[in-house]
């Protein structure tokens, strides 16, 4: 589902793509949503220097052999802990141990840095170890197996053999908010109403009335943040249903928020971000042209003259 995104765009298609049916090889009890990754002889091998956010030099003794998951905080910050299920921003290198071969290196150096979702079900195992329970402002140095890393996606792509090792080496920038937090906006007459949630997850109640024939769109908040641009990738919480029935057939709320090109969406779905400000939350009604056409989804239970309903709160827009 996920497009190439700029920082990591040498990972994007194994660290993102993959990253959505990558299944955990990481063996190792968590406590507090955290896999308890400790330091060791591995992790604290590889010498790394270099201020925060600034790009790291990093020495590898080579051939650097992990036999489990290894974390060295290098850097330790004074902010929000990333905890599961947050949305951080990132700057990331990641190396070939085996090689020493650098891999990526990018979001350093007033770098776009990439958001990655503390979620392994939205990236691979091996970078929810390198940023998970870490408090914003902070460096870490990972060792790992490249079969531990990766889970069930594929390492090959990157040049990596499954009986290598990668080291990364990351700093947790920023942590998204959860949820948006702008000025209420007056309703729009004929479009579905929206109660939220303590923690901001949306209830739509649809109308007894015929939807919007064309792709209608509402901002219910209005937030102070960076206009989106066509073609951003953009940091959200949303949830998707079918004004004929009310069901909810997706959602981010219950997992973590997601990072994706505007590109990336059907079109009524993009229509609803571009132009909006960071911040807003946006309800879209949209008409099957715009949808998923005239055979519609049969996996979400969306029939071809179904028009669908979107809450979208817009978190961070990058480019």
């Amino acid at each position: 589902m996920r497009k190439s995104l700029p920082v990591i765009a040498a990972l994007a298609a194994v660290l993102l793509l993959a990253g959505c049916t990558a299944a955990s090889t990481v063996d190792q009890d968590k406590k507090n949503g955290c896999a308890g990754t400790v330091s060791g002889s591995q992790s604290d091998s590889v010498k790394v220097t270099g201020k925060f956010q600034a790009k790291p030099t990093v020495k590898i003794t080579s051939p650097l052999k992990a036999t489990k998951v290894e974390r060295t905080v290098t850097i330790t910050g004074k902010g929000k802990e990333s905890v599961e299920g947050s949305t951080v921003d990132i700057g990331l290198a990641a190396y070939n141990g085996t090689t020493g071969k650098v891999i990526t290196n990018n979001g350093f150096d007033g770098e776009t840095t990439q958001p990655v979702s503390v979620d392994e079900t939205q990236i691979i195992p091996g970078i929810v170890r390198a940023i998970e329970c870490l408090p914003v402002g902070s460096r870490s140095v990972t060792t790992l197996p490249v079969k531990t890393a990766f889970g069930s996606a594929d390492p090959t792509q990157l040049g990596l053999k499954t009986t290598d090792s990668i080291v990364f080496v990351a700093d947790v920038v920023k942590i998204l908010p959860s949820r948006a937090k702008g000025t209420q906006q007056p309703p729009v007459a004929g479009m579905p109403t929206v109660k939220l949630a303590k923690d901001g997850k949306p209830t739509v109640t649809m109308p007894k009335t015929a939807p919007p024939a064309k792709t209608t769109i509402a901002v219910l908040q209005k937030g102070s943040g960076e206009v989106v641009k066509a073609n951003d990738t953009v940091s959200m919480q949303y949830q998707g249903s079918i004004w004929s029935t009310g069901k909810v057939f997706d959602q981010s709320w219950g997992k973590s928020a997601i990072s994706q090109a505007t590109s990336g969406f059907i079109p009524g779905f993009s229509k609803a971000l571009v132009g909006q400000t960071v911040g807003s939350q946006v309800l879209v009604s949209i008409a099957p042209a715009d949808g998923y056409g005239t055979k519609g989804n049969s996996g979400a239970g969306i029939k071809g003259t179904d028009t669908i309903v979107f809450v979208i709160d817009i978190l961070q827009t990058a480019r």
